[in-house]
């Protein structure tokens, strides 16, 4: 299992850029303002072969109520699962006294202290960290996080006192195993209380004020034996609703984690049916590609004649999504939330799905077949073969002859087919028309058409000579 490092300290003092620059990421938000970081935020790592989890927090508040006591609280519970903890504080305003109030809460909860001096790029060393000997937490470190500056120095030490794990690399880097599934909705419709019972704990800040996550926060876990990784995201308003230039930077996260996600968990609430906002979240969800699920929530403080009326909005305005679940349910009493997995797993099935190129052929051989294209000035449209080109979403691509001209009413019919044949929910379907034959037929062979047909008719005239 790899090792996991909390990143801790007063705010300010750069933490979530020094998580940026471990994860090679930027998944924290950085801003020149405290207190952006706010719920527990999970980045992996590698360093010299060796994998580790980096886990940013929003520090120790000294407001014990409301939003800090729920901070602290999500920091506190950071460092009781790390192997390590790295406690950053200023090298430009040097010792204060809440860096000491913090070392000595720090060291009651017994884990492995690094402290890491940072913005220390126009100091020397050795008089970045004098002060911070007093600490009484071993030898402090001088770093730029910004500039990158003594992290190879930070992380060989951190390692001698961390277990040995094994990389996982892919050609995008590190990274978390398993789906990647991005929780994403308008704020205020019980995104972060889905995660927390999914999870099983309070791995995300729920306050009864929207807007309340601001970063996506990566959360991986295993259920039945299988990875996930789930992706709470700040709720996405209105454009003319957004003001603050930090809350501008979590609707492009929110994009971004749609993104990188495998598939998409859309929360709608129940109690507000589904709203233009949601059906342009949706179509950015289905422009990007992404499998996807539709959850409802709140329905268990519904009437029946709520319900009903609920219901028939959302196959009104859902019901081109045809091939997309749609769920009811509570993500705070916790009924129906069970279910989603069945649907999450046959999306990503789907959008991952691996189709020979004979059986592709045959199906769209059967839906001409049943339905020949319609006639294009008098010519017919001739489509003669398919295969996969891409995932997530699936991308058929079928060569024929003039297959620019294919209708869009009749794309769709394709589309339906292919998409009936093969099973195929909870994910879009890319269709590209391409001209010409089969691209593989005769690849062994470098001579042209023609040029086969003048070998074999030098051969016939060989022949009759003999």
């Amino acid at each position: 299992m790899r090792p996991v490092i909390a990143i801790m300290g007063r705010p300010n003092v750069g933490k979530s850029t020094l998580f940026n620059r471990l994860t090679r990421s930027r998944n924290a938000l950085v801003a020149g303002a405290p207190g952006l970081t706010r719920d527990r935020i999970y980045g992996a790592a590698i360093h010299r072969g060796r994998a580790y989890l980096a886990v940013d927090t929003g520090g120790l508040s000294d407001d014990p109520h409301g939003l800090g006591g729920l901070v602290t609280e999500q920091s506190l519970r950071a460092v009781q699962e790390a192997d390590l903890v790295l406690f950053v504080v200023d090298a430009r305003e040097g010792l204060t006294g809440r860096d000491e109030s913090i070392a000595i809460r720090l060291r009651s909860l017994g884990r492995p202290i690094q402290v890491v001096v940072n913005k220390a790029e126009a100091i020397e060393d050795d008089s970045a960290i004098a002060e911070f000997h007093s600490l009484g937490l071993g030898q402090p470190v001088a770093v730029s996080s910004a500039h990158g500056h003594g992290m190879d120095t930070l992380l060989d030490l951190v390692f001698e006192a961390l277990p040995r794990a094994e990389a996982s690399v892919d050609e995008d880097g590190p990274h978390l195993p398993g789906i990647r599934i991005a929780v994403v909705g308008r704020p205020n419709v019980g995104k972060s209380t889905l995660v927390n019972r999914i999870l099983g704990e309070e791995r995300v800040l729920v306050y009864d004020q929207p807007g309340t996550t601001r970063d996506s926060v990566f959360a991986p876990f295993r259920r039945h034996q299988k990875d996930y990784v789930l992706i709470d995201t700040a709720g996405i308003r209105r454009r003319a609703r957004i003001s603050e230039a930090i809350e501008q930077f979590s609707v492009i996260k929110t994009l971004g984690a749609i993104e990188r996600a495998h598939v998409v968990v859309l929360v709608i609430d129940a109690t507000e049916s589904v709203t233009e906002q949601d059906a342009a979240l949706l179509g950015m969800i289905v422009n990007s590609g992404r499998g996807f699920v539709i959850a409802i929530n709140k329905w268990d403080g519904l009437g029946p004649d709520q319900r009903a009326r609920i219901q028939k909005e959302a196959d009104r305005r859902l019901g081109f999504l045809d091939y997309a679940a749609i769920h009811t349910i509570s993500a705070l009493h916790g009924s129906g939330v069970g279910n989603l997995f069945a649907s999450i797993d046959l999306a990503y099935a789907s959008a991952f799905i691996d189709v020979p190129p004979a059986t592709l052929t045959r199906i769209v051989e059967q839906a001409v077949a049943l339905n020949p294209p319609p006639l294009i000035h008098g010519r017919r449209i001739k489509l003669r073969y398919a295969h996969l080109g891409g995932h997530n979403p699936p991308r058929i691509l079928i060569h024929g002859n003039r297959g620019e001209h294919v209708p869009v009413s009749y794309r769709r019919y394709l589309e339906r087919s292919i998409r009936e044949a093969l099973q195929l929910q909870g994910t879009p379907l890319c269709i590209e028309f391409r001209q010409g034959d089969n691209p593989f037929k005769g690849r062994h062979n470098p001579l042209t058409r023609r040029q086969t047909l003048k070998r074999k008719r030098l051969l016939r005239h060989v022949r009759s000579h003999v």
